[in-house]
């Protein structure tokens, strides 16, 4: 069964069916974005009246802004005031990126694949989601930023040393 998710242009579209598991499987695919995200609402609500165990497929959604992100995060939340569960599995890179940025990756139940997702375990590990090295006071210092690992091409400044007359450069 294919749905499409948006109104007037088809920028998303939702494919589901159920499994042996007891889940049943949504697989989104294109841009998960403000032009969708109201009409892929209202489709997940209707898929959780149905069954209240939802797996949702990323692995084709090729990119996701904020308002795609709440229809996720309402549909979770509506998932677990029915009694139920709403996975993501599967996400693609710039999916995973944005998902990371926001820290929606520690507020949703994200799975590496659709068979994790099912099985429940493990979920997606944190080293999946992309990170960046930053340099500060001449420590190395991980953090999460949208992108690929990189190093600051600023040059660190000592402002303790700056202030005590050494201004060291680093």
């Amino acid at each position: 069964m294919t749905h499409s998710a948006a109104h007037d242009d088809a920028s998303l579209s939702l494919t589901s069916r159920t499994d042996r598991g007891g889940y049943f499987i949504a697989a989104l695919s294109g841009e998960l974005g403000i032009a969708s995200a109201p009409a892929l609402r209202e489709q997940l609500l209707s898929l959780l009246r149905a069954a209240s165990h939802l797996i949702i497929d990323l692995s084709a959604v090729e990119h996701a802004d904020a308002s795609g992100l709440a229809a996720l995060v309402g549909s979770g939340r509506r998932a677990r005031l029915l009694g139920g569960s709403l996975r993501l599995a599967a996400p693609s890179p710039e999916v995973a990126r944005v998902l990371s940025a926001t820290g929606m990756n520690q507020q949703l139940d994200i799975f590496p694949t659709i068979r994790a997702a099912i099985t429940g375990q493990p979920r997606l590990p944190e080293a999946i989601f992309p990170s960046a090295t930053v340099l500060a006071r001449g420590h190395r210092i991980d953090g999460v930023i949208a992108g690929t690992a990189t190093q600051s091409a600023m040059p660190v400044i000592d402002l303790a040393a700056a202030r005590a007359g050494q201004g060291s450069i680093s």
